[in-house]
């Protein structure tokens, strides 16, 4: 699993950070989060193919979150893509979206699909054989929801050692993955575990900008291997935080030890601060495994 922050800081853009938005790469498929101004840009210098992402989630309809994305949408069509693009976002982005382009004339020539979400309780949004997407509600200004990814269970490990002692044909090795057993010539029955490992863990991510601090997300994100959790403040201004329903570093830290999770990543800083290794310092007395979102910083978890 591989995430690559495009950008993760809050309000407006400067010319030294840029607004929320990160692929996340899972199990072959390529996930764009957010998609705040300069993302194409972000892109480009992160050398990530465009023609690779064909589902674009959104988490709500404020200017730092999406308003690269009809710049987006616009460049596809110019470099001639032909592949549906899959947009999952809060109910009017498909209008918002659609009456810049009828404005500026500029038509996709590619099937433009919106999925526009209005529920206030967690929802399978993707699934394929390899990956299911499951809404988080989030409590913001306005509707809001975190996006949570999820691998599948995978086949089983063959053992290589087990299946060449037993003599057993190439041709039953996916069967053996699927987890059955097999019967030999003989009529004797090999019990699959005798002929196999146990999957590899599969991995989830959660992603949680902008929020006031909840608690009522923990079941959803219990256990996952990597959260990102927006720090938009310190600890010494939780009252701006609660008034503008952000959260602290140590906040999210919180959610981070009651969801049990492996990884924190910090971001969705406040231009205020001028040093953000200040939000590691103050969630890492609550919660030990911290890492800092920055412009093209790059996460990789096995």
């Amino acid at each position: 699993m591989k995430l690559t922050i495009l950008g993760c800081y809050a309000a407006t853009p400067r010319t030294i950070t840029n607004p929320t938005s990160q692929l996340l790469q899972i199990r072959n498929r390529m996930f764009l989060i957010d998609c705040g101004e300069g993302t194409q840009v972000q892109l480009r210098k992160n050398k990530i193919k465009f023609s690779k992402i064909n589902h674009i989630f959104i988490s709500h309809l404020h200017g730092d979150h999406f308003y690269g994305l009809v710049g987006l949408i616009s460049t596809f069509m110019l470099l001639n893509r032909q592949t549906d693009l899959h947009v999952y976002g809060p109910k009017g982005i498909k209008e918002i979206i659609l009456l810049q382009l009828r404005y500026s004339n500029s038509y996709t020539g590619y099937s433009l699909f919106f999925h526009e979400l209005v529920s206030k309780e967690s929802e399978i949004v993707f699934e394929d054989d390899k990956v299911v997407v499951k809404t988080i509600p989030l409590k913001h200004r306005i509707y809001t929801n975190g996006y949570l990814f999820q691998e599948k269970v995978g086949d089983r490990k063959l053992n290589v050692d087990a299946v060449q002692e037993y003599k057993i044909d190439t041709c039953y090795f996916q069967k053996i993955k699927n987890g059955n057993d097999i019967t030999l010539d003989d009529g004797s029955v090999i019990p699959n575990d005798e002929l196999t490992y146990d999957p590899i863990h599969p991995k989830s991510y959660a992603f949680c900008s902008d929020t006031l601090y909840d608690e009522s997300i923990v079941p959803l994100i219990e256990n996952c291997d990597v959260l990102y959790h927006e720090t938009t403040f310190l600890e010494s201004e939780a009252e701006k935080a609660e008034k503008t329903m952000h959260s602290t570093a140590k906040q999210a830290a919180t959610i981070a030890v009651k969801a049990n999770v492996k990884h924190l990543i910090l971001g969705h800083y406040s231009t205020r601060y001028t040093n953000i290794n200040l939000f590691q310092e103050e969630a890492l007395p609550v919660f030990q495994n911290v890492l800092l979102a920055d412009d093209g910083k790059v996460f990789e978890f096995d």
